[in-house]
């Protein structure tokens, strides 16, 4: 019987002793890496200073302020702490991103220091140490293997392969090339040993990795602003300008017209609260934050807020196929035996056909029992499915002998010995054409074979050959070969769809978003899974070398046509996605590996998996799927497109109530009139306004066809000209009507105070009129109101009751200085306000029903 233990004495191989181990610590520091300086609160301060929105904030605040207004000013002078809350939180993200890294790639390690076997902490290993791995293991560090036995290597954070791949002992190849590929003689650091052992010999600790080169792309990438940020910052950069060197002139002119500066003062603070449109940001921060906090209730958690609405904007998914589009969890798809071929179903219920029986049986005796190996798990589950009430399963039986793989033939065999105690039985798996080697099959059923496993091969599963054999005697023999094998049939393994997967994808195309797969699987596979799940492809793929090959301008004009990427390494993802972006595409990417982590970080929108993903890729990413869901991104979508309508709706508002304020603001001061306005009106119209614009837009439901409508173009604005041209053509006709009433009443001669009530209240009405219209522009507001919204109608009403109050109350008349406007005044109010904003809705109806939210 040959010797069943195969390890290979380690005290042979001596090791580092301290002294070298101190030099080289020295020399190349610890296996880790380093830490970024963390910046300061001081500079995250200097740095949010600078920002228009949060200059717009303090002043804005500081009218407040000045007017004794404390609860306006401090609610804006709050948003200022969100405002470097968000920008401290993003200067952390790349800390812990690269903290997360640095934890993945230093575990524990088995070496050989001198002359004996020690468990150090990963961050101890040094470049020429001698480490010892096993089934279970993490790799601590870049290493060339000397020995192993059966040794396999699951790569898939680095490679993105979804099967484990063989490792072999080295045999002086020299440089080590990228991670993936079977029969290498390197492991990686980081990577996980599913099945066998191995000793190796360190040759790159810490950044000299494959991990630490990653690690330092991520550090080096910036985490740009999304196009929505930049559009409102220079909306907020224009109007703040314009409305601050307006009020100035009106400060300066309105009082040396009437010779009182305080009045001038007044005046202008006036005009600058009534111009300001400190909406804007309020209005940004609430609605995305609202959107992550609706999303987080479909299991799509918001690292990076604005990256809710961009998302909606997306033109390119680009989807990491192994735990993205596929479950990273093999499972038998198919079985082959006596030239018949059988699709496993996923019900355990489905019987399985007797004469696959004794395919499967050998399978799993020539597998562990309880395996870490992907392959064998699923052998092991399918048994326990479709054998479980059979005489197929022997948990009795006892193991007696293994032979391992080997680098001459790619098969295994386990030995077992029956209860009785009299017969061994020999179960083989392994390579195809290892397991035809070993039955000895003739030319004729080896091709039959041959053109089997091509076509399992060509479904993109991953084949085993099994075959099993008798014997009797009490000695084994030394090799594998010496059995009499019996050929049983084969078994194709795949990792399987995501159920969800097909329907996502289908609505993504239909929502004019291009899904483009990126592995570092084989192309074969990968055209399979495209297959599967609907993916609109040629047929074409570019492989990894072609990518190497081509140059950046090459690169770019590919991808126009090209969704299948196969064989990719991580910084190709990078220059993918890169330029995916260069073409002007607004790109997501989902990944749930420590390979995907600066692809989903150069990417508009990063996407990882909650549930398999890894830290790194989680602190990468703009957004998290806690449940692996992909047909959640769908969702998240969909969410993004309506924030983006909703947007545009409450700032078409802000536009256009906020002309008719100013205009009322400026005109009699133009014309040497006392103001009709004072802040007191304006802070009023600001308490309909702000709720208004940050919560009856932010909960009104989506449009319809929201998904069946092509993402908006990268240079598409927020508001676009024709938006502009409308939302102030809306706020010049509130003005003009208001003005009417005011001109009208005070020619009647019923005094200052009457006219400022009538106008007050023409005011509001409107204001709730415009509220009512823009809800959307292409229904009526009488369509509207079919669609419920469970924030217009307090706040219509709530508008209301006040007004009412500061109309009718005696204290609240004097602070507004009003007088009691009768009924007959109040209807023609009422009419005033419809009538203002009565020609939007017919236009509606004369352009007809059109696409969703404002163009």
């Amino acid at each position: 019987m040959p010797p069943t233990d195969t390890t290979v004495d380690v005290h042979a191989l001596a090791g580092l002793g301290d002294a070298d181990v101190a030099r080289r610590i020295a020399r190349d520091g610890f296996n880790e890496l380093p830490s970024l300086q963390r910046t300061s609160l001081l500079a995250i301060v200097i740095n949010v200073v600078r920002e228009p929105m949060f200059i717009l904030l303090v002043t804005c605040g500081v009218l407040y302020l000045v007017l004794g207004e404390m609860e306006e000013a401090l609610m804006l002078l709050g948003f200022v702490f969100v405002v470097m809350g968000i920008t401290f939180y993003q200067e952390r993200k790349t800390e812990r991103a690269l903290e997360a890294l640095r934890d993945l790639s230093s575990p524990r390690a088995l070496v050989v220091r001198n002359g004996a076997k020690a468990r150090i902490p990963g961050r101890e290993v040094v470049r020429d140490d001698i480490i010892l791995i096993a089934e279970g293991d993490r790799v601590p560090a870049d290493a060339e293997l000397v020995y192993t036995v059966n040794l396999s290597v699951d790569e898939s954070l680095l490679t993105g392969e979804s099967v484990p791949v063989r490792k072999r002992a080295s045999k002086g190849e020299g440089m080590a090339p990228a991670p993936g590929g079977d029969g290498t003689p390197f492991v990686f650091s980081g990577t996980l040993v599913t099945q066998g052992q191995g000793i190796a010999r360190v040759f790159a600790t810490g950044l000299g990795t494959e991990m630490g080169r990653i690690g330092k792309r991520l550090a080096t990438l910036e985490i740009e602003d999304t196009l929505l940020q930049r559009e409102t910052a220079r909306i907020v950069r224009v109007m703040s300008a314009a409305g601050l060197l307006l009020c100035a002139i009106v400060a300066v002119g309105y009082g040396a017209m009437i010779n009182d500066w305080i009045k001038g003062f007044l005046a202008g603070l006036t005009l600058a609260m009534a111009l300001l449109p400190e909406e804007f940001p309020v209005v940004l921060t609430v609605f995305l934050a609202l959107g992550a906090w609706r999303m987080s209730r479909r299991n799509v958690l918001t690292r990076r807020v604005p990256a809710v609405e961009t998302l909606g904007s997306a033109t390119v998914l680009c989807v990491d196929k192994t735990g993205t589009l596929t479950q990273n969890a093999m499972a038998v798809n198919t079985l082959v035996a006596d030239g018949g071929q059988h699709r496993v179903g996923a019900a355990a219920d489905e019987p399985l056909p007797e004469g696959l029986h004794e395919l499967v049986e050998y399978a799993i005796l020539a597998s562990k029992r309880n395996p870490f190996d992907p392959m064998e798990k699923a052998l092991k589950r399918l048994g326990e499915y479709k054998l479980s009430d059979t005489e197929h399963l022997h948990g009795d039986w006892e193991l007696i002998h293994e032979y391992p793989l080997s680098e001459d033939l790619l098969a295994m065999s386990r030995v077992w010995q029956s209860p009785n105690g009299r017969d061994y039985v020999i179960a083989a798996k392994g390579a195809p054409e290892a397991i035809a080697d070993l039955c000895h099959l003739d030319g004729q059923r080896k091709r039959a074979m041959d053109e089997q496993v091509a076509r399992l091969a060509d479904d993109g599963l991953r084949v085993l050959g099994v075959a099993h054999a008798a014997f009797s005697t009490t000695d084994l023999p030394d090799g594998q070969h010496d059995f009499d094998f019996e050929y049983l049939g084969l078994i194709g393994l795949a990792d399987p769809v995501r159920p969800a997967v097909p329907a996502a994808v289908a609505e993504c195309r239909q929502a004019g978003v291009r899904v483009v797969m990126i592995t570092g699987d084989y192309p074969g596979t990968a055209l399979n899974i495209a297959r599967q799940i609907g993916l609109a492809t040629d047929g074409t793929v570019i492989t990894g070398d072609e990518l190497a090959g081509m140059t950046d301008r090459e690169l770019r004009e590919r991808v126009r046509a090209v969704t299948i990427f196969a064989r990719v390494v991580p910084e190709q993802k990078l220059r993918i996605v890169t330029a995916f972006k260069a073409n002007g595409d607004i790109v997501a990417m989902t990944g749930d590996g420590v390979n995907d982590a600066p692809a989903l970080k150069a990417a508009h929108i990063g996407i990882a998996m909650g549930g398999r993903g890894t830290d790194v890729a989680r602190e990468a990413a703009s957004l998290v799927l806690v449940d692996d869901d992909f047909s959640s991104i769908v969702a998240a979508i969909r969410m993004g497109r309506r924030i983006f309508d909703n947007l545009k709706k409450a700032m078409s508002y802000i536009v256009a109530i906020h002309v008719p304020i100013a205009g009322i603001s400026l005109l009699p001061l133009l014309l040497g009139l006392p103001p009709v306005l004072a802040p007191v009106h304006i802070v009023f119209l600001e308490l309909i306004i702000d709720p208004a614009c940050s919560i009856v837009y932010e909960v009104e439901p989506e449009e319809a066809g929201v998904m069946h409508r092509p993402p908006r173009k990268l240079g598409e604005p927020l508001m676009g000209r024709r938006t502009l041209m409308l939302s102030v053509l809306q706020g010049l006709i509130v003005l003009v009507i208001t003005a009417i009433v005011h001109v009208i009443t005070m020619r009647l001669g019923r005094g200052e105070a009457e006219a400022r009530a009538l106008v007050f209240t023409t005011l509001v009405v409107a204001n709730l009129g415009l509220i009512v219209t823009n809800r959307s522009w292409s229904r009526t507001a009488l369509a509207m109101l079919r669609t419920p919204n469970a924030a217009l109608y307090p706040v219509v009403f709530g508008a209301v009751a006040v007004l009412a109050a500061v109309l009718y109350v005696p204290f609240l008349q004097d602070l507004f200085a009003f007088n009691t406007l009768h009924l007959p005044d109040a209807v023609i109010c009422l009419v005033s306000g419809i009538v203002s904003v009565l020609w939007f809705e017919i236009l509606k109806l004369v352009h007809g029903r059109k696409h969703a939210a404002p163009a």
